[in-house]
């Protein structure tokens, strides 16, 4: 809002320091300023309030080191997240812009989903919560919207540039990682004869992009920061892609893919690393707060769609590394069990307890230690997807 009443400032009334909104970089400064200053000013009203209303974990025993002590401890602060988000780009994002749309709706939908599964299982004293049914809905509800905007809306369906979007011949295209030249387009993986039906498969693969990184950011939202720190560092560097990508220039010198409008995103993901490092706050060991699944489906549904419109969604993998290797675990041992609970009547384990971050807990490992290893990992792995802008 405010990017539009200085833009009207500066056209009408020639107002001294009005242009200044006109510049991406000085919008991302103070939309992650201000995020930071939500998360950490209203952060503490936020946990009296939940602790007022006994919106406290409830906690079930796995004999982990220090875990009785978090029993009671405000969940749900994935309220302030997602405020801290949608704010400052309401604030100073331009909001016709397609892209910011989709993942203010993005956020507030998977907030909302996680909101009701987090008060049915407190105040309901319901131990499932939002039975899954009704999570799965609410993923493949915000697949579905996204996959149909990026396929049919004509902002984003313009190429410039070689930008990604439609390409000349209808078929949908993205971005192929290590490889020079490097467009994919996602016709190839059908017949000829039904390259019409291409739209299709992407809906697909992007609700199942969505529904996979969601379930992969709840998973590991299990110790003090994990979730929030692991996230700020994929929101920066998706940030710094969105930047890149938005940018005729810096997209011609690095050969990427230059897609228009896409800029405007940094504003959104400046907000996004704000509210996370503003909620680490009260959520860093020991933790006075959690997220919840208001806070680790939406900023999970977030990441995923932020990587789906800057076409970087075959980065996934690497980039979130750390809820991939969550999920993983998590799928190895249950699939394990059962494996030899049939083939040799008791059940084996592959890890100590899964997911893997309770496995090292299991190991003797301090909960700070664990989060702070996995932290350097992410940023490993982020090093590492930035390095595919140039190693091709």
């Amino acid at each position: 809002m405010l990017y539009y009443l200085f833009d009207f400032l500066d056209k009408q009334f020639d107002l001294m320091g009005a242009g200044v909104f006109r510049f991406i970089s000085f919008r991302a400064g103070m939309a992650a300023a201000v995020s930071l200053l939500i998360t950490i000013v209203f952060g503490k009203r936020l946990i009296n309030a939940l602790r007022r209303y006994q919106l406290g974990e409830t906690v079930r025993d796995l004999g982990l080191d220090g875990q009785k002590e978090k029993e009671g401890t405000p969940t749900m602060g994935g309220i302030i997240i997602i405020a801290a988000i949608i704010i400052p780009t309401l604030l100073f994002a331009e909001l016709g812009n397609v892209y910011v749309q989709l993942l203010l709706i993005t956020a507030l939908w998977m907030g909302l989903v996680g909101f009701s599964d987090d008060y049915l299982k407190i105040k309901k004293q319901s131990k499932e919560g939002l039975k899954g049914n009704f999570k799965v809905i609410g993923q493949v509800g915000v697949g579905l919207l996204v996959g149909l905007v990026m396929v049919m809306h004509p902002d984003v369906a313009i190429p410039e540039l070689g930008g990604i979007g439609m390409s000349d011949s209808g078929s949908i295209v993205t971005t192929l990682p290590f490889i020079k030249n490097n467009e994919f387009q996602y016709d190839w993986l059908l017949p000829m004869f039904l390259e019409d039906y291409t739209w299709l498969i992407y809906v697909l693969i992007v609700i199942f992009i969505i529904t996979a990184v969601s379930n992969g950011a709840n998973i590991t939202d299990g110790l003090d920061g994990l979730a929030a720190g692991t996230s700020a560092i994929i929101g920066l560097t998706l940030a710094i892609l969105a930047y890149l990508s938005g940018n005729a220039i810096f997209a011609d010198y690095l050969n990427i893919a230059f897609i228009p409008n896409s800029g405007e995103l940094v504003i959104f993901g400046a907000a996004f690393v704000g509210a996370c490092i503003g909620f680490l706050w009260y959520n860093s060991y020991p933790a006075q707060v959690f997220m919840g699944d208001t806070g680790s489906l939406s900023i999970g549904a977030v990441i995923a769609v932020f990587a789906l419109v800057i076409r970087k969604e075959l980065l996934i993998p690497v980039l979130c590394g750390i809820f991939l290797i969550e999920n993983v675990s998590v799928i190895l041992q249950v699939s394990y069990f059962k494996y030899t609970r049939k083939k040799f009547g008791e059940g084996k384990r592959i890890f100590l307890m899964s997911p893997l971050h309770h496995h090292y807990q299991k190991k003797g490992w301090h909960e700070a230690k664990i989060v702070t290893r996995f932290w350097t990992s992410g940023i490993l792995l982020a090093i590492i997807t930035l390095a595919t802008l140039k190693l091709r």
